[in-house]
């Protein structure tokens, strides 16, 4: 079910454990941003590997709504994006695993 499901896309160049906590800095900024929504309810957290300019682009261009991370210890880059549902998407992406 689509309804369940929040993809955190993380930032491709990170290690795995900082990209991690970026993605939780997403799905806050999620959260806050959809305070009022029931979208998603706090079941599946999926975190992919990304290109998050490249997405970030692509989510504008598809016109599909989305919460971005951008870090101010590295010059408030972007490091993650949070997407609920829209599966198809990203199918072909990495899920984050250990380096």
């Amino acid at each position: 079910m689509e309804k369940n499901k929040l993809y955190v896309l993380i930032d491709k160049t990170l290690r795995p454990v900082y990209g991690c906590v970026q993605g939780g800095h997403a799905v806050a900024q999620w959260i806050l941003e959809h305070k009022y929504s029931r979208q998603w309810e706090n079941e599946y957290l999926i975190y992919l590997r990304a290109d998050v300019k490249l997405w970030k682009r692509k989510l504008e261009a598809l016109d599909i709504d989305y919460s971005v991370f951008m870090e101010p210890d590295l010059d408030n880059r972007i490091t993650a994006i949070a997407v609920h549902g829209h599966e198809e998407l990203f199918k072909n992406l990495d899920i984050v695993t250990e380096d």
